[in-house]
């Protein structure tokens, strides 16, 4: 895999604070985005259009949406979970909507306040209607797992995603939103779509509940998925999902590729100084383990390299 180029989602002003109880203002979560702008992370997840009463640290989506740089090439992502939100989203210029739906019939009604049918078919009205310059991608959360009702038997998914895809999504990622998944679970479930859809592009959006979530990102990758949501200094969760925690570090999942000779384009040392910002915005110690140990240089010698205290 070394040369092959893997491009990470940045969902931190998005997933990565939405369960914060430290709100941050809109000035703070435009500074984010610019600060992951620097990093080199040119596509993320900016905002969600959903109830504010529900989710306060969403209550400022347009807000966020009008200030976001239009200079610096960056594409930028806002969640959606219903046919509101969308037209919310296109109402504010985004030209690319996340519709997210959950594999499991109760957590889509804690989440969405319907059944997974329900949610399926204002997908489908969405994909008639949507504007011919808009992306519509595709999230389908707990696929690897319900806080609620336990295994999501791979059968269920399937179906869940087959019902979807015949609305022709232009993406699809598949979620581990409370962080229950192993390798293995994430070889057997990529494998299973990829043979049914094998020209649909496949992302993924891994939590690090149970300290998995690295190495699901390197079985995707060995997989054959080439496009990762992560978060910078690892926050995020879901505030109906218990005990889920946060996603991958954006710069941890960097390090990993990068040592491993996998691009990103992203500068891990300007996504481990966002990560440490982001730190003290939120007040609290954040996930991130980069941020916190620091690079690995070069040894010395090799091209590049250069003396550095013990």
């Amino acid at each position: 895999m070394s040369g092959d180029f893997v491009e990470i989602v940045e969902v931190s002003p998005r997933d990565g604070i939405q369960n914060e109880p430290t709100l941050l203002s809109t000035d703070d979560k435009l500074e984010l985005i610019g600060r992951a702008l620097d990093a080199g992370l040119r596509r993320m997840e900016v905002t969600s259009f959903v109830n504010p009463k529900r989710v306060p640290q969403m209550a400022d989506a347009e807000a966020v949406a009008a200030g976001l740089p239009t200079d610096r090439g960056g594409r930028y992502i806002g969640l959606t979970l219903n046919r509101r939100g969308f037209d919310r989203a296109v109402a504010c210029g985004l030209r690319e909507a996340n519709y997210a739906l959950v594999a499991s019939e109760t957590f889509n009604i804690r989440n969405q306040g319907v059944p997974t049918d329900d949610s399926i078919a204002a997908f489908a009205e969405i994909r008639q209607s949507a504007p011919a310059d808009v992306t519509v991608s595709l999230t389908v959360g707990a696929a690897f797992g319900c806080p609620f009702e336990g295994e999501v038997p791979l059968a269920r998914l399937m179906a869940v995603i087959e019902a979807c895809m015949v609305h022709a999504p232009a993406e699809l990622a598949l979620a581990d939103t409370i962080g229950v998944a192993t390798p293995a679970d994430i070889k057997a479930r990529i494998s299973a779509v990829r043979s049914a859809f094998p020209d649909v592009p496949l992302r993924l959006h891994l939590h690090n509940t149970r300290n998995t979530g690295i190495a699901n990102a390197w079985a995707g990758i060995e997989a054959g998925v080439r496009c990762l949501d992560a978060s910078l200094g690892g926050v995020g969760g879901c505030p109906f999902a218990p005990r889920a925690t946060g996603n991958i570090p954006t710069e941890d999942l960097v390090y990993m590729l990068e040592r491993s000779g996998v691009k990103t384009g992203v500068s891990l040392e300007a996504a481990m100084d966002a990560a440490l910002w982001l730190e003290g915005k939120l007040e609290k110690t954040v996930p991130g383990m980069v941020m916190k140990a620091g690079g690995f240089p070069k040894p010395q010698g090799e091209p590049g390299s250069s003396p550095r205290a013990a």
